[in-house]
């Protein structure tokens, strides 16, 4: 039997590393991606980083700036890849691919897309992406004017296409809803509903991806039209 320990002393534990705000925000992230969004309290994050909740509020004010900055971690790997473009590659299928890629980042989030909706996001990687976006209309051509405004359109749909792919019970309740209106219109009379008979294949076709890229291309052609 080996003999009892006795009482370790303080100064022979490991320090605690001191708050930061890389820190906070990693372990944030470390548990958006475990456990979801919605567990990313600052009760909790005080818990893990074993200091108080109110202490967290000298390094992000609001649960608002804390989700901006995991938003802005997350594009750091997104953006590594604008750096490296393929040889030739349009700046159409550049930004479409961008803003596809910035979809399916937040398709793995859907909570923290939902919020990234209602705050202005104000991280130097989200700066990166306006610029870059920006950049790449410059390219094509559309006026300072139209590419301004249009940053924000582009990026509202995107954002909101990831917000409505909710979870996995939302998304099952939303394919059940979906069947039901697909089974609607299959049955709606051409007499009482004639142009939804005319397109009734078509309201359906193509995947996701497809109704994505065509809704992105249809934005940014309408990007030319000038601002009254």
């Amino acid at each position: 039997m080996s003999p009892r320990q006795g009482p370790v002393s303080r100064r022979s534990r490991p320090a605690k590393a001191p708050l930061s705000r890389e820190g906070v925000v990693a372990t944030a992230l470390r548990l958006m991606k475990d456990e979801g969004l919605e567990r990313v309290t600052m009760r909790r994050l005080g818990a893990e980083l074993e200091t108080g909740p109110a202490s967290l509020y000298v390094y992000v004010r609001n649960t608002a700036e804390l989700h901006g900055a995991l938003l802005d971690e997350l594009l750091a790997e997104l953006l590594a890849g604008v750096d490296r473009p393929a040889p030739g590659q349009p700046w159409r299928e550049r930004l479409i691919s961008l803003l596809s890629a910035y979809t399916e980042l937040l398709f793995a989030y859907p909570s923290l897309a939902r919020s990234v909706l209602t705050l202005r996001p104000s991280g130097p990687n989200y700066l990166r992406l306006i610029d870059t976006v920006l950049g790449l209309l410059h390219a094509g051509g559309v006026p300072a004017g139209q590419a301004a405004w249009g940053v924000d359109l582009l990026l509202q749909h995107a954002t909101a296409t990831a917000a409505e792919h909710g979870s996995r019970a939302e998304a099952a309740e939303a394919e059940r809803e979906a069947e039901d209106l697909a089974m609607a219109v299959a049955d709606a009379p051409a007499d009482a509903y004639p142009h939804i008979a005319m397109a009734r294949q078509e309201l359906f076709a193509g995947t996701g991806g497809q109704r994505q890229r065509w809704a992105l291309s249809a934005i940014i052609e309408g990007l030319r039209v000038p601002i009254p």
